[in-house]
């Protein structure tokens, strides 16, 4: 265990807060624009100065980058700066927060045997989390809808955010209910025995049959693994939802052995055969406890819809070409060279979000992925990597 902020002089202390809390306000205000463009001059300016700040007032952080020689002085371009693995979220305390000023830990998901990542959140920097969230989330997900947003219905396939204290993911879904004004009774997930996640499957009818009654759209958010479970109970009891116009699902994560793993697309028709929704209204989400934004993506135009669960043909066309928000950055490293690897070879995914601006911005992801353009395209886990999904997140 780091020692975290422990020996930092009170004035530094006052500084940092001053320091990273501009930082951080000027931020918002920058996220809170409608379609906020972040040009790459301005990202590098913003990048630099959150990287001399961090590097100063993140001493676990500070001492990887002296230790690389990747120091303020030495690095010009946000490309160059010192990127931290994941993993070591698991090891070591990340952050610019002193102890008595952390108010929330996200931890990563994972087996009940694996140590999990610890990313420290305070009052200041969920702010900065829900502002990214808010902006990208209905740019994304409740875009092209024509009716004020709190006429969805929200069912969310996770256990509420008191059982889950440390899921970045529920933490997520609570600040997309409170926008939409949603009871809380929109979470329809539960503990098991042993700490894993499952479903009310009865709550889960009753929210999926009242949206033709109240003829409100649905907006139903859940991992992968959650899908599958009540995909198997409805197709067990020969259930299949009309959903209103309008309604769209969101899924993310993984199954880890939890439940029978689908190709995306395959499961994708399902929601479509079971609820209604079309494919264009699915909605893919990439996350980790480690970021404060996400990344999302619908299938390219190259799959065209039939309808049909057995055209392979079409599913194999079926590309997800994941985006982060303007204030992120994404590279495609060479796990060979550590260097950025060509458009359309794969590497590993390193992310720099703005939004981490009291922890660390620059993280290197065990996942791999392709460059597509100005996004990528998310091919699976580098073969040494601890298996990762939220559907397996234990309280």
């Amino acid at each position: 265990m780091s020692t975290g902020c422990r020996g930092k002089p009170a004035a530094n202390k006052h500084r940092m807060n001053t320091e990273l809390s501009s930082f951080a306000a000027r931020l918002r205000e920058l996220i809170s624009r409608p379609r906020s463009a972040i040009g790459d001059s301005q990202f590098n300016g913003l990048a630099l100065e959150l990287f001399a700040l961090q590097f100063q007032n993140n001493f676990a952080y500070r001492k990887i980058c002296e230790v690389r020689k990747l120091t303020p002085q030495v690095v010009e371009h946000w490309t160059q700066i010192s990127a931290v693995p994941s993993a070591a979220f698991k090891e070591l305390e990340l952050t610019s927060l002193a102890p008595d000023e952390r108010t929330a830990a996200f931890h990563s998901s994972g087996t009940t045997e694996q140590k999990p990542s610890r990313h420290f959140h305070s009052a200041e920097s969920l702010e900065i989390y829900e502002a990214s969230l808010n902006s990208w989330f209905g740019e994304n997900v409740l875009s092209n809808f024509r009716f004020p947003i709190s006429d969805f219905q929200l069912v969310c396939l996770t256990p509420p955010p008191s059982q889950t204290p440390h899921s970045s993911l529920v933490h997520m879904f609570e600040t997309v209910r409170q926008t939409l004004g949603e009871p809380e009774s929109a979470f329809i997930g539960k503990l098991a025995a042993d700490g894993s996640w499952t479903l009310n499957f009865e709550a889960a009818f009753d929210a999926l049959n009242s949206s033709p009654v109240t003829r409100h759209p649905s907006l139903l958010l859940g991992t992968a693994f959650s899908f599958v479970h009540l995909l198997d109970y409805l197709a067990e009891k020969n259930l299949r939802f009309h959903l209103s116009a309008g309604s769209r699902a969101m899924e993310t994560g993984g199954y880890k052995n939890r439940s029978r793993s689908l190709p995306k697309m395959e499961l994708h028709a399902l929601i479509t055969e079971r609820f209604g929704i079309p494919p264009g209204k699915i909605i893919c989400e990439y996350g980790m406890s480690e970021l404060g934004s996400q990344a999302y993506s619908v299938a390219s135009d190259e799959w065209q819809v039939t309808g049909k669960i057995e055209t392979t043909h079409h599913s194999s066309l079926a590309t997800h070409h994941f985006k982060f928000p303007p204030w992120a950055r994404v590279q495609i490293i060479s796990p060979e060279t550590n260097r950025e690897a060509a458009d359309g070879e794969t590497g590993l995914i390193r992310v720099f979000d703005l939004a981490n601006v009291f922890s660390v911005a620059a993280v290197q992801t065990e996942d791999l992925g392709v460059r597509r353009g100005d996004g990528f395209e998310l091919t699976g886990r580098a073969q040494q990597a601890a298996p990762r999904g939220c559907s397996l997140m234990n309280a």
